[in-house]
């Protein structure tokens, strides 16, 4: 009799914590996408592509980066995912674009200073912005990537790269508009919008 009341409690108890571990898994697939950030490390964090949350912008770091805050309270960096400016200061990754593009090092820094003033004219500081987080939402350097979208329902990442102030960069998982991107890239190049008018 006894072994048969064992074998009835631990199944119980199996039961019971397989329903306990099942809603703590239902609880967060459903909860705001801000909480997943703040339970897991940042290179743990993974997303359903396309989810979004809001923050309101701190400061421009340059022209394809920005602070933000979350609304959980949370400081966010941000990288804009699919797109690259110029560096907006000497380094090696400045040394790098000249390299590549064969401009100066003084020109990659003029234009990337271009590039920023570009994304400070709408990412002012108090602004909020929607954030539509991708597949592998955090780069090396535990910045957030997102294609940003402005009050007016306009993403920041491809009005930079058909105005000429960015160029595709593509680093996969995160190619949701990449074909979108070169479009824009190459009507911008062909009319020679922002930095294409200076090569």
């Amino acid at each position: 009799m006894r072994k048969i009341h064992r074998q009835h409690l631990f199944k119980w108890k199996g039961l019971l914590i397989a329903l306990v571990l099942l809603s703590v898994y239902l609880y967060y697939r459903t909860h705001n996408i801000t909480s997943h950030l703040d339970i897991f490390p940042p290179k743990q964090v993974e997303v359903a592509e396309g989810e979004f949350i809001k923050c309101s912008v701190i400061r421009v770091v340059d022209g394809d980066t920005f602070h933000c805050r979350l609304t959980n309270g949370n400081d966010a960096k941000v990288r804009l995912t699919g797109v690259d400016t110029p560096e907006i200061e000497m380094n090696p990754k400045a040394i790098m674009d000249a390299e590549t593009s064969g401009q100066d090092l003084e020109t990659i820094v003029s234009l990337g200073k271009k590039a920023d003033n570009f994304t400070k004219s709408y990412l002012k500081p108090g602004t909020t912005v929607k954030l539509e987080l991708v597949t592998q939402p955090r780069d090396k350097y535990s910045r957030l990537l997102a294609y940003v979208y402005l009050s007016d329902g306009t993403m920041l990442n491809a009005l930079l790269v058909q105005e000429g102030y960015a160029q595709v960069m593509t680093i996969p998982p995160n190619v949701k508009y990449q074909d979108l991107f070169l479009k824009l890239q190459r009507e911008a190049r062909e009319q020679g919008k922002g930095l294409w008018g200076e090569e």
